[in-house]
C-alpha cells in the first residue's frame, strides 16, 4: 500500500507520497497496463461496470503516482506548485455525442502538469495552452512529451514568430547533451500534418524552414511496457522531463511576449 513520509535534510520538511518498496511501481503500472489490455478489446459499459472497482483501484494508484510526478515536478520547475492531480489527469469517460467513434471509454491514462493563466487555476494542467510534461500510459503505446499541442491560429504565428527570430536559442537547447539523450533535432510530426510550405509572412529561405511548417510544437519520447514498469520510471521520467524543460520555457515565453491566448476551458 502507499504510505506518506517525510523528507528531511532540508530546511522545509516535505511531505510526499512514496512507495514503499522499489518493487511497489512494479505492482501498481503491470496491474494498470493489465487493466487496460482487456478494456481494449473490452470496451463497452457492462465490462466496465463489473470491472469498475479494478478500475476504480488502477485510478487510485495512477493518482498517487501523478501526486508524486508532480510533487518532483516543482523541485525543478516551480511554476508548477499548487498543481493538484485532478487539474492534471482525463476522466476516462469519451464525450462520443458529436464522434464516429462510439467507445464509451479511453484506453489509457494520462497526466499533464502545466501552467496556464496567472489566477485563473481552471486554465492549468490539461486545459492549459502551454507546453508541460505529459505522462501516457497505454499498454504498446506509452510516451512522455513535453511542449505546444494543438495551438489556436494565434499561438501558432506567435510560436513561428519567435522560433524564427531566436532560432539559435533553438539550436542550443537542441544540441545539448541532455536533449540528444532522448529527443530528435525537431519538433514531432504528425502523419503529414505539417504544411508543405513555409507559411506566408515568413522566410521561406530560413535556415531551419522545416521547424516552420509545423502546425504543433512538441516532443516527445516513447517508453516500452517494460521501461514502465520498472523499478526506477519515476526516476527516468524526471530524467526526460528535465530535459524538456528548457524548450517547454522558451516555447512558453511566447506567453510573456504575446500576452494570453484561448485555453482548453
Amino acid at each position: 500500500m502507499l504510505v506518506q513520509w517525510i523528507e528531511r535534510g532540508s530546511p522545509k520538511a516535505q511531505i510526499r507520497v512514496r512507495f514503499p518498496g522499489e518493487s511497489q511501481n512494479v505492482i501498481i503500472m503491470k496491474e494498470t497496463l493489465e487493466f487496460l489490455s482487456e478494456l481494449a478489446v473490452n470496451n463497452n459499459k457492462d465490462w466496465f461496470d463489473a470491472n469498475r472497482t479494478r478500475y476504480q483501484a488502477c485510478r487510485d494508484r495512477f493518482v498517487a503516482f501523478s501526486t508524486e510526478y508532480i510533487s518532483r515536478l516543482t523541485e525543478f520547475d516551480p511554476t508548477l506548485k499548487g498543481l493538484q492531480p485532478k487539474d492534471c489527469i482525463w476522466r476516462i469517460n469519451r464525450d462520443i455525442r458529436f464522434s464516429a467513434d462510439k467507445r464509451p471509454y479511453k484506453e489509457w491514462f494520462g497526466c499533464f502538469p502545466a501552467t496556464g493563466v496567472p489566477g485563473q487555476p481552471k486554465t492549468w494542467g490539461k486545459k492549459s495552452m502551454r507546453g508541460g510534461y505529459y505522462v501516457h500510459i497505454q499498454p504498446g503505446q506509452c510516451m512522455f512529451a513535453g511542449g505546444i499541442w494543438d495551438p489556436s491560429k494565434e499561438l501558432l504565428k506567435a510560436l513561428r514568430t519567435e522560433i524564427e527570430a531566436n532560432y539559435e536559442e533553438v539550436e542550443a537547447i537542441m544540441g545539448s547533451k541532455a536533449w540528444k539523450k532522448y529527443f530528435a533535432q525537431d519538433f514531432d510530426s504528425y502523419w503529414g500534418t505539417g504544411l508543405k510550405k513555409v507559411p506566408a509572412g515568413f522566410d521561406p529561405d530560413f535556415i531551419h524552414a522545416e521547424w516552420l511548417k509545423h502546425k504543433m510544437y512538441t516532443f516527445s519520447v516513447p517508453l516500452s511496457d517494460e521501461e514502465v514498469i520498472s523499478p526506477d520510471f519515476i526516476e527516468k521520467i524526471i530524467d526526460i522531463a528535465k530535459a524538456a524543460k528548457p524548450m517547454n520555457d522558451f516555447l512558453n515565453y511566447t506567453f510573456e511576449e504575446y500576452g494570453e491566448f484561448p485555453s482548453r476551458c
